[in-house]
């Protein structure tokens, strides 16, 4: 018996999958051809943020300016084929940096070398990086150069602001400070945005995932992780804050919103596996205080981002397991960001 064959044109032609966007398709022309494509970023870290207290990770300051899909240094091509899945196209962004980290054991007020205990130090440093948006993933990659020891100038920051707030008291144990040692670490990160999306009403939620991996004298480690966010679906391509590292990976990027204003919230959490942290292990060419650091370390984290106009306002909750051996209690510290895009 022969098949039996539609006539007319009533037969149903085969449905052609159409295959989904990635990310790096779904990104607005609004973002990519913007004519304030400049942010400028100054966070600071501070345990007195947090806890309250004034120790271990004493303080963090950061200013960073983010060019957004600027034009790219020929240099940089080569890195196209280094790392495997990185492309510089239309999303592709420099930033700059700068920053200063001070660290000291529990006790500022004791002279005395503090045997067993975080080392006083200081670390003075700046970077250039580049992010970019490939298919479904986002690659940051950073290279910073710096000085550790007494030109990190981290005493005379830390007297100054001592100083000048009441009821502080007087750091005095800087004499033992790490030594003098230039600094060199590459970090690579890589993101999948929106790996997880959801709407809810007028709201967009989403997860993103992380690995990543970062190498030199003061810091050697691998970590991986995740963020997550909820705010309005129209500001669904904010970026979280730019932090000082390690954290949680983030360019700083946002929009000026439309309604002149807007929000999101946002949280994540770490694992890093460590290698070396000059801050615990103390000077690489030469002896110094050191302590005997855990070489797996945790952080979580959460906060609100509010954009007003060209300025975005962040505040981040960051809670870190034990970093060495006989420290006495996890870390808490707050992170305060202020952006400025034109």
């Amino acid at each position: 018996m022969l098949p039996q064959v539609a006539l007319g044109g009533n037969a149903e032609a085969p449905s052609k999958t159409i295959p989904e966007k990635t990310v790096e398709e779904k990104i607005p022309s609004s973002i990519l051809q913007s004519e304030r494509d400049n942010i400028l970023t100054l966070g600071v870290e501070n345990d007195l943020f947090g806890r309250g207290t004034d120790n271990y990770y004493t303080s963090g300051i950061r200013a960073s300016y983010l060019d957004v899909s600027s034009s790219i240094p020929e240099f940089a091509h080569d890195i196209d084929d280094i790392i495997p899945g990185f492309e510089i196209n239309e999303t592709t962004s420099l930033f700059y940096s700068i920053g200063q980290n001070i660290f000291s054991p529990k006790d500022i007020t004791n002279i005395a070398n503090q045997v067993g205990d975080r080392p006083w130090a200081g670390y003075l440093y700046g970077s250039l990086g580049m992010t970019s948006i490939t298919d479904n993933h986002q690659d940051q990659i950073e290279v910073t150069l710096g000085v550790v020891g007494p030109y990190a100038l981290g005493k005379q920051v830390q007297k100054f602001v001592h100083r000048h707030i009441s009821n502080s008291p007087d750091p005095k144990g800087w004499d033992d400070q790490l030594n003098t040692e230039p600094a060199l670490t590459v970090g690579w990160q890589r993101t999948f945005p929106q790996y997880l999306g959801a709407q809810i009403g007028p709201l967009y939620a989403s997860a993103s995932p992380y690995v990543g991996i970062t190498a030199g004298n003061i810091y050697t480690f691998a970590n991986t992780g995740f963020s997550v966010r909820m705010g309005p679906d129209t500001e669904k391509w904010q970026d979280l804050p730019d932090r000082v590292r390690p954290a949680m990976p983030g360019s700083g990027f946002y929009e000026i919103p439309a309604a002149g204003w807007s929000w999101y919230l946002f949280a994540g959490a770490e694992a890093r596996l460590v290698g070396r942290n000059i801050f615990l292990d103390g000077n690489t060419f030469s002896d110094s205080a050191s302590v005997d650091k855990n070489y797996l370390v945790g952080d979580a984290n959460a906060g609100l981002a509010i954009t007003l106009g060209q300025m975005r306002i962040s505040y981040t909750a960051n809670y870190r397991t034990r970093e060495f051996k006989g420290q006495d209690k996890p870390e808490i510290f707050g992170a305060i960001g202020i952006g400025y895009r034109f």
